[in-house]
């Protein structure tokens, strides 16, 4: 070949080399370790501002599942409604929050956190207007199963939103900033919250959306990206997504365990709300409104553990990721003492609270059991939130979901059967009945997950859900 031939030849090669390096295409990723899109290197001010509007988006919620407790019984007189139709009134929020976590937790991990959180707060807000103006039962139960639904966003998108921007490092930190509001709601009443605000402060924290949102913007500017995956429509994305918790509920034993824990916690926590106030009615001989101040003591229980356990959780993380080997990951089970604790003090505030109702002791005691109770009750429901996430950081919203179904049945079936209970056995038996179903059946689960937590967490892991 000669000179001048071998040159053009040469040259040719280098364009057609070029050429495949510019359509060659692009993986869509984060840009270094220090990329300002990752919601880990997001602002302080931004993750926490975020962090305490969807507590506040908590907050409503729970304080509209308890706020109609203390008038259960003349809205059962404007309504006429018999007992368990006044039980279903005040639970059905609860089984609609079950059913509605099953569809926004897949949704948010297809569509992103922020237009279903937003979406989701309008429904409720709407639902739960129609409560009091329909002046019928059905339009109550039925406004109040739906408005659960909606409502239920913001318990079921806090802990991965929180995931989503904080590390398991600061896991508990991070909880502690989530559930600031939330769990005074029994106590302060009826607030005005500007849920809708959400619409400006909460940023999309979904790392594969805003991954998409970045790959757009690429294709807009004409640059080339790979597929992530092979491609399929919409409607199978949606069906694998909302069947993702069914599929994690039935499959993983994992799941199934937690599931059962957070479900006695919070089945037994609305089973308190919904009586506490009768306790001080019949035993005290106090007024509704006074006695619906006693909630003041379940909001400090219930902030003391959220606050304190937060900052206790990083702390057991810290030291006992500190023992292990150099270079070696944290394990979920690192949550577990703090559910032992919970387990602890969740049994013992409500033997406290149940004998000191049923011996008319003075009544600053049975507020003194019931933050015992609320204490332990969601230092357990807190750190099984976290072992969640620490296991499911991909699928975070729908294996929540998948634990939170169980719990809220439990939630929405505990009361139906709350006064016959009481009448029953009274509220010393009562109380100790439920303490004991605690202590056979989650304290075991708790300490078979520290002992052999690695073994269950495999069985029925697939590559998908890992």
């Amino acid at each position: 070949m000669r000179v001048g031939e071998k040159d053009l030849y040469n040259k040719e090669k280098e364009e057609v080399a070029e050429a495949a390096v510019v359509t060659m295409p692009t993986k869509v990723a984060w840009d270094g370790p220090d990329d300002t899109l990752n919601p880990y290197n997001w602002p302080s001010s931004r993750k926490v501002s975020i962090a305490i509007i969807i507590s506040l988006g908590q907050l409503v919620c729970l304080m509209t599942t308890s706020i109609v407790a203390p008038a259960l019984p003349q809205i059962a007189k404007d309504l006429g409604l018999g007992d368990s139709e006044t039980q279903m009134s005040f639970s059905i929020f609860i089984l609609g929050q079950g059913f509605g976590s099953l569809l926004i937790g897949p949704l948010s991990e297809l569509f992103g956190r922020k237009p279903v959180w937003v979406g989701c707060t309008l429904f409720f807000i709407l639902w739960n207007s129609l409560c009091p103006v329909g002046k019928s039962k059905a339009v109550l139960i039925v406004g109040r199963f739906l408005g659960g639904a909606g409502g239920s966003c913001g318990v079921v998108l806090s802990g991965p939103i929180i995931a989503d921007m904080y590390p398991g490092k600061d896991r508990g930190k991070s909880l502690a900033i989530a559930t600031l509001f939330p769990y005074l709601g029994p106590a302060i009443g009826p607030i005005v919250v500007v849920v809708v605000s959400g619409m400006f402060i909460i940023h999309e924290s979904c790392k594969p959306i805003i991954l998409q949102y970045k790959a757009a913007r690429l294709r807009k500017q004409g640059v080339p990206v790979a597929a992530d995956g092979p491609s399929s429509s919409l409607l199978s994305k949606i069906v694998v997504g909302l069947s993702r918790p069914i599929q994690l509920l039935t499959t993983r034993l994992v799941i199934q365990l937690l599931a059962l824990i957070i479900a006695l916690a919070f089945g037994t926590y609305v089973l308190v709300l919904s009586f506490f106030a009768r306790v001080f009615i019949n035993q005290y001989g106090q007024s509704a409104t006074s006695s619906s101040l006693q909630y003041i003591a379940i909001a400090l229980g219930s902030t003391l553990s959220t606050q304190a356990g937060g900052r206790l959780m990083d702390f057991i993380y810290a030291r006992l990721h500190d023992r292990q080997p150099e270079g070696a990951s944290a394990l979920p089970e690192f949550r577990v003492p703090l559910i032992l604790l919970g387990g602890f003090l969740l049994p013992t505030g409500l033997f406290w609270l149940g004998w000191s109702a049923q011996g008319h002791v003075h009544w600053i005691m049975v507020d003194i059991g019931a933050m015992i109770f609320t204490v332990g009750d969601f230092l357990a429901s807190q750190a099984v939130l976290a072992y969640i996430l620490d296991e499911f950081p991909t699928h975070a919203a729908s294996a929540g979901a998948a634990a939170r179904m169980v719990s809220n049945i439990l939630g929405f079936v505990f009361p139906l059967f709350a006064p016959q209970l009481y009448d029953g056995l009274g509220y010393g038996l009562g109380n100790s009945l439920l303490a004991f179903v605690w202590i056979v059946v989650a304290l075991p689960v708790a300490v078979a997950l520290w002992f052999s937590g690695d073994k269950i967490r495999r069985v029925g892991r697939s590559q998908q859900d890992a």
